[in-house]
């Protein structure tokens, strides 16, 4: 019997702000992160059997990483603990409207030191779904890597599942980073992009005109369009469906919305398959989404404190 989802990419130290000292200094708070760890985590709160692969420095961060995600019931085989880089930073720096900028500790940050070599064929193998975003092609080395890991899981029948989860300041040029998005849309049969990511790629303003662009050009078979706080979008076949964003009055900080979204709508798919979807699957799919979503922008952090499906049932209904 596979496990259900493995995921491959960053796994780093989110630090977010946690007010003043009283000498009137910012606190910041050590929230473990990286999307693909935080689509794992929520998965693991549905229920599923996941898996990570990545790297992380030998140091206090990183052992913090591995006991956080092997907590939670992540799978670590495929975690390498690199002596010579030290593990990934990045501090979090929230707006008044819960959104949020990003800097980064990451020149030689150990999650960008993954090399190919590192890849386990057979643990891919062992997997229903292959995950992953952007941030693990920033440079050649890690690219190599995500680029073995891709070509297994698609000849062993993967279906694999892409956020570009785009982060300018970590590339060398926006022209690099968009060839990056490309190869991974030539790869996936499942795309989560942000409405801000879909105008950057297609330079189109019009969502369903910017989604056909992508359609024209490669095989996706679904793909889902988030808005934040103005709900989401599918697109299956020649079916498109909207749903209504669930507005939190307590919202903090937006960080792991979309890690959150993509974990439920990746559970969705694993409950229901990919063939035959409906109308009214495709609905119940991004309410189920957006409402897990909402919930993670009430908390600090992501990959710790997951909503429950309790949580989110609740909160639909």
């Amino acid at each position: 019997m596979k496990n259900d989802v493995i995921a491959l990419g960053e796994l780093l130290i989110d630090f977010t702000d946690n007010g003043f000292s009283k000498q009137g200094n910012k606190i910041f708070e050590a929230n473990p992160g990286g999307a693909p760890c935080n689509v794992l985590a929520m998965l693991s709160n549905y229920g599923k059997k996941t898996g990570f692969i990545g790297k992380i420095g030998n140091d206090q961060f990183g052992n913090i990483l591995k006991l956080t995600i092997e907590n939670i019931g992540i799978d670590t085989k495929g975690l390498i603990i690199d002596k010579n880089f030290n593990t990934t930073l990045a501090f979090v720096h929230t707006m008044a409207d819960g959104d949020r900028d990003f800097s980064f500790y990451r020149t030689l940050g150990a999650d960008c030191m993954l090399n190919e070599d590192e890849i386990n064929e057979n643990l891919i193998k062992n997997y229903k779904i292959f995950h992953f975003g952007t941030l693990s092609m920033t440079n050649k080395t890690c690219f190599l890597a995500t680029k073995k890991a891709l070509d297994i899981a698609k000849s062993n029948n993967l279906l694999i599942t892409f956020d570009p989860n785009l982060r300018p300041p970590l590339w060398e040029s926006l022209s690099d980073a968009k060839e990056k998005i490309n190869f991974g849309l030539s790869y996936c049969d499942i795309l989560k992009i942000s409405e801000e990511e879909l105008e950057f790629l297609t330079n189109e303003k019009d969502i369903e005109k910017g989604v056909s662009i992508i359609k024209n050009k490669y095989n996706i078979k679904l793909i889902v369009v988030t808005m934040g706080k103005n709900g989401s979008y599918a697109f299956y076949n020649n079916i498109n469906v909207f749903a209504s964003p669930f507005l939190m009055p307590n919202t903090i900080e937006t960080t792991g919305a979309g890690d959150t979204f993509m974990a439920s709508v990746i559970n969705y798919v694993l409950d229901n398959g990919l063939d035959n979807l409906t109308k009214e699957n495709l609905t119940n799919m991004l309410i189920i989404s957006n409402a897990a979503a909402a919930i993670i922008t009430t908390r600090k952090g992501a990959i710790k404190v997951m909503p429950t499906i309790e949580e989110i049932n609740n909160l639909i209904k």
